[in-house]
């Protein structure tokens, strides 16, 4: 019978077995993030449920290259692994990836109740999209600069656009953007041009609330333009300070920087549980937004700027966390030692007066069993004497 082994040793042997992420994705340790992306997406469509229907091998093996891909994408956690393993890197906090066309409506529903209740899912544009895409297959719709569209869009479906980009505007810059006024969930995509004629995916933006809506956008502006991935929710409760510093870490620059002359194709993803997605999308040229675009350039540089000072500023923060902990601690122990002495100098104190009542108390009982012991003596010796039997003796002479 084989010996009970503890949930620790199960983790132990699960890490061993686990393939080094580099070989998964099939990259050296010296791949830049976009060889490592380029790679990732590849076996991540060859591997899609939606093309490996009923494949429990292929189930096995796209989950083992989303983890993978999720150590290598965060330059933290690749960094953490590159020194220390899989130990450096804490499982629980990978974000769970589903792609939604692959699951059941009872699997949807629990993924829509777990979505609900602030736990951090992710969704993957769904393989048939992306393949039909790579296919050329995809229907595009034109769009002209500054002019909005309004459309709905079924869930884990797409809708393609396609805008041809001048000399002059691309120098000026690129602004993409969607809104959704009933707050719809979707995904703003950009495909770039594959050498076989087909569309790849090259950047996504996921929608996020912002006040009464939600939305996404894309700024191809001719300098670094960053992406930001907020802690979770549970995370902030759990610990605030952990978040804190973690609230710059997803601060990213995005892939893409300029948009060159040509023709471009975006697509808006409905990223709803249950319903289609209603949204708005509209493409302009930054040149008639001199300052906007100067302001962003100063406020990303400035985040960038200030994401390396957090980071130097954590371990200090940690130092002189630990240092206050260790003073509290110190506090309370020399808190309760004077506490202690204290109420032993009470106890002391108090001593004193119990034991000197106490001494009173008795020697007047002893008091009182010695006269009572004299007077049952005299009983005895038959002879009683009274205060008032005393012999006194007169002289009868009178006064001369």
């Amino acid at each position: 019978m084989p010996a009970h082994r503890s949930k620790s040793e199960k983790k132990e042997e699960e890490i061993q077995l686990r393939r080094d992420p580099y070989d998964v994705l099939g990259v050296s340790r010296s791949s830049t993030d976009q060889e490592i992306k380029t790679a990732y997406r590849k076996l991540a469509l060859k591997y899609h449920p939606d093309k490996n229907a009923n494949d429990p091998k292929s189930a096995d093996m796209f989950n083992e290259i989303t983890y993978s891909y999720n150590i290598l994408s965060d330059p933290d956690k690749r960094q953490q692994y590159d020194s220390a393993g899989f130990e450096a890197v804490e499982a629980e906090n990978q974000d769970l990836e589903l792609d939604l066309s692959s699951l059941g409506a009872m699997n949807t529903m629990f993924a829509a109740i777990f979505s609900k209740l602030g736990v951090p899912i992710k969704t993957i544009v769904s393989a048939t999209v992306l393949e039909e895409a790579i296919n050329g297959s995809v229907p595009t719709l034109p769009l002209t600069l500054g002019k909005p569209v309004s459309r709905k869009v079924e869930k884990q479906c797409a809708h393609f656009y396609s805008i041809r980009i001048t000399e002059k505007e691309s120098q000026a810059g690129i602004v993409c953007r969607v809104q959704s006024a009933d707050k719809s969930k979707f995904k703003l995509l950009y495909f770039d041009q594959d050498e076989n004629g087909g569309l790849y995916l090259a950047l996504q933006e996921d929608s996020a609330k912002k006040g009464k809506l939600t939305s996404a956008g894309m700024y191809f502006l001719g300098f670094p333009v960053y992406k930001l991935d907020q802690p979770s929710n549970n995370m902030v409760k759990r610990d605030p300070d952990a978040a804190f510093f973690k609230k710059l870490e997803g601060f990213q620059p995005c892939e893409i920087s300029e948009l060159k002359p040509g023709v471009h194709t975006f697509a808006v993803y409905g990223d709803n549980f249950f319903k289609s997605a209603n949204y708005t999308i509209e493409v302009l040229c930054a040149g008639s937004f001199v300052e906007e675009k100067e302001n962003l350039r100063v406020v990303e540089a400035q985040i960038s700027s200030k994401r390396i000072e957090i980071s130097k500023f954590e371990s200090e923060y940690k130092q002189v966390i630990a240092q206050f902990t260790e003073m509290t601690n110190k506090y309370a122990e020399e808190m309760q030692t004077i506490d202690e002495l204290l109420k032993q100098r009470n106890e002391i104190h108090a001593s004193y007066t119990v034991t000197s009542q106490t001494k009173i108390s008795s020697s007047r009982s002893k008091k009182k069993v010695v006269l009572k012991d004299d007077k049952k003596a005299s009983i005895k010796d038959g002879s009683k004497k009274k205060w008032y039997n005393i012999q006194v003796k007169l002289d009868k002479r009178k006064p001369g």
